[in-house]
């Protein structure tokens, strides 16, 4: 079931475009199925040939690389197989503080997806693109199809019924939603540039299980020549593991935070204007929230003085607006349309564990 959001901006630009256009505005066009990089969007996701048909097993062509985060972001459940392709003669480079500097033409492939049970097959919901460009990237939404064989390009948005469980096994039905193009940038803007925010070097750096063997990610991308700079012996910083017991609390709170919160809640993000900052490398309590006031009182507050209150979850606005399901209340504001129990629960006990 497909239920269409009201919205003024529709794929019919799109699609005209495409009519008019000559085929002769594609770059990097390569002969049988090699990956083909456009100037104007593909209105068919099959037609970049990043994957083998079938498309729905989603197996890599040549030097689509697979790759995993240590701690993603928490999209209503939703399951998430990423891949990253660059063109021949390219590669990214470490920049100053670890940040990889991504080339011309480097494509992430982010796929969403509900997977099989006893009742059902995968679902397949929708598949985002960000192509670098000269200047800038670009965020792409393809949403797949109902015989579940491709995805079209769609810049509106839209919803997708969606029927699924918890991992604790509970059953929920949601309208899931698929963010347009300014929703897309709302999340991936820093400094008003839209940017990568999930494959950072401490994110990376960990063990994937590739087709030839398991292997640290950012020594796989050295050895492919997807990463420069990277120095074999060097400790590299290193995201916690949000959902491992093992780790350190504090640790793991940041990392989830960081990832669901702090791509808005940083100094160069649409948020800095609250003054909190959720992300591994701020030490100042208060900066985290730490007996913080909020900047606007209102709904977003629920009634509370502080974004943390020490050893009281219950009193503290983080924890209340995690909670929430309410417009102008939860938090995050988008990308959500469940509560994130297990994500809620490691922040309350964050919060319990704090020195008062």
């Amino acid at each position: 079931m497909w239920l269409k959001p009201e919205c003024g901006v529709t794929s019919n630009l799109w699609i005209l475009l495409f009519l008019i256009l000559p085929a002769v505005c594609c770059t990097n066009l390569s002969p049988g199925n090699a990956v083909v990089l456009p100037e104007i969007p593909f209105e068919k996701l099959s037609e970049y040939h990043f994957f083998e048909e079938p498309l729905i097993n989603l197996r890599p062509a040549e030097r689509v690389l697979p790759y995993d985060l240590i701690t993603p972001l928490f999209s209503d459940y939703a399951q998430k197989a990423r891949f990253i392709w660059m063109p021949e003669g390219v590669s990214a480079t470490l920049a100053e503080g670890e940040e990889i500097d991504f080339p011309v033409g480097t494509v992430l492939i982010k796929n969403f997806y509900y997977p099989a049970d006893q009742n059902k097959q995968k679902t397949m919901v929708e598949t985002r693109l960000l192509i670098k460009r000269e200047n800038q990237w670009d965020p792409l939404t393809y949403i797949w199809n109902e015989e579940q064989n491709d995805a079209s390009l769609e810049i509106a948005g839209d919803f997708r019924k969606i029927n699924s469980h918890r991992p604790d096994g509970e059953e929920f039905t949601i309208d899931y939603s698929i963010p347009n193009l300014n929703q897309c940038k709302g999340c991936h803007e820093r400094n008003r540039k839209v940017v990568p925010v999930g494959p950072t070097l401490e994110n990376l750096n960990r063990t994937y299980a590739y087709q030839d063997g398991e292997k640290n990610q950012l020594e796989k991308w050295s050895e492919l020549n997807y990463l420069n700079g990277l120095d074999p012996g060097a400790d590299h910083d290193k995201l916690a593991d949000w959902s491992d017991p093992t780790a350190p609390l504090h640790d793991r709170a940041l990392a989830y935070l960081q990832v669901n919160c702090g791509t808005c809640h940083h100094n160069e993000g649409p948020a800095n204007v609250s003054g909190l900052r959720l992300t591994t490398e701020e030490e100042n309590l208060f900066n985290l929230g730490v007996n913080k006031p909020p900047v606007s009182a209102g709904k977003g507050s629920g009634g509370l003085k502080y974004d943390i209150v020490p050893g009281k979850p219950d009193e503290s606005i983080l924890v209340y607006r995690m909670e929430s399901l309410e417009p102008g209340a939860m938090m995050p504001e988008m990308g959500r349309k469940l509560v994130h129990r297990e994500g809620v629960q490691l922040i309350r006990k964050w919060i319990e564990e704090m020195e008062q």
